[in-house]
């Protein structure tokens, strides 16, 4: 999907500075690979410890304006403890921290790892948000019954990171609208917009279809039997 260069006027970024750079051999659980050069940062908005993974050829990427070659694809993680370290089948966050890693290693580009679990909320308060979705609400209700927002997310430290980098026109990896949207409000154009697969589970179907019926998430999911409805409803 291409996304048109924004027409209002960007919100001020400060820039960021590069606070220390080194190199992490990456393994995932299915035996793949990839190097990382992992970028930790000085002055980002929030002061949280979030991290710049440059993968494949990224610093010859953010020639792309001199090269004639596609912009940089850069994918915005938010931190998943469950299911990036522990394999929940609940969300897709790792499976899409997988595919991404090697998306981005194989053209060159960016995977921003934010500290902003449980779209902002906090771990502990995920897993009660959790416990309210077992009792029928769906991702977003759990999080405003607890008092939340829907999505606290913030990307101002994701620009500042891209920005800092030189890296003011990526090809985003995401199925988020909101993250493109908020990107280019502060002053990153995004070329394009590039989704995710579908990594439908056995326990994330009802999540995944609340991101793409409640948040226009670009997802094409297939209907559910009616067997699995009445699981759902059990579970």
């Amino acid at each position: 999907m291409t996304v048109t260069s924004h027409q209002h006027v960007s919100r001020r970024l400060d820039l960021a500075t590069v606070r220390s750079r080194v190199s992490v051999p990456l393994r995932f659980p299915d035996g793949f690979t990839a190097d990382a050069d992992v970028l930790t940062f000085h002055g980002l908005a929030d002061g949280k410890e979030h991290l710049l993974l440059g993968l494949g050829g990224w610093e010859q990427a953010l020639l792309h304006r001199e090269s004639g070659r596609p912009a940089p694809l850069a994918r915005l993680h938010s931190e998943c403890l469950t299911g990036d370290v522990f394999g929940s089948e609940r969300c897709d966050c790792g499976p899409q921290l997988r595919e991404g890693v090697e998306e981005i290693a194989a053209t060159g580009g960016f995977l921003l790892y934010l500290r902003q679990e449980g779209r902002g909320i906090g771990l502990y308060a995920k897993l009660d948000a959790y416990a309210l979705q077992d009792a029928g609400l769906d991702t977003y209700e759990a999080n405003v019954a607890l008092g939340h927002g829907e999505d606290e997310r913030d990307y101002t430290a994701a620009a500042q990171m891209l920005a800092t980098l030189g890296a003011t026109s990526v090809r985003l990896l995401s199925n988020n609208p909101d993250k493109a949207a908020q990107l280019l409000d502060l002053g990153i154009d995004i070329t394009e917009q590039v989704p995710t697969g579908v990594h439908l589970s056995r326990a994330n179907h009802r999540y995944l279809a609340a991101k793409r019926d409640h948040t226009s998430h670009t997802l094409d999911l297939p209907a559910r039997t009616r067997q699995e409805l009445k699981n759902d409803r059990l579970s």
